[in-house]
């Protein structure tokens, strides 16, 4: 580690985002102060992976759908799957 890094109490929201956009962080880290691997055992995953065959063709108007939408494919399937659940 070079220097420590001080981070001020911010007034604003606007403040904190020119301090962060200003900061060169190699002045106060080397790439040796990081750690490759690190796990953290306790974190309890959010989502669980499972794997469904559909339709390329279906997966593909998924996909058109997603883009048009900005977001990603697999987020939108979870929310038709969610709103289908709820009805």
């Amino acid at each position: 580690m070079k220097k420590r890094l001080v981070v001020p109490k911010f007034k604003s929201e606007r403040e904190e985002a020119e301090f962060w956009s200003n900061l060169n962080l190699s002045e106060y880290f080397d790439p040796s102060d990081f750690k490759r691997g690190v796990r953290f055992p306790l974190l309890k995953r959010s989502k669980r992976l499972i794997s469904i065959r559909f339709p390329e063709e279906l997966i593909g108007k998924v996909k058109e759908k997603a883009n048009k939408l900005d977001v990603p494919y697999q987020s939108l399937i979870r929310q038709y799957v969610k709103q289908g659940v709820s009805r």
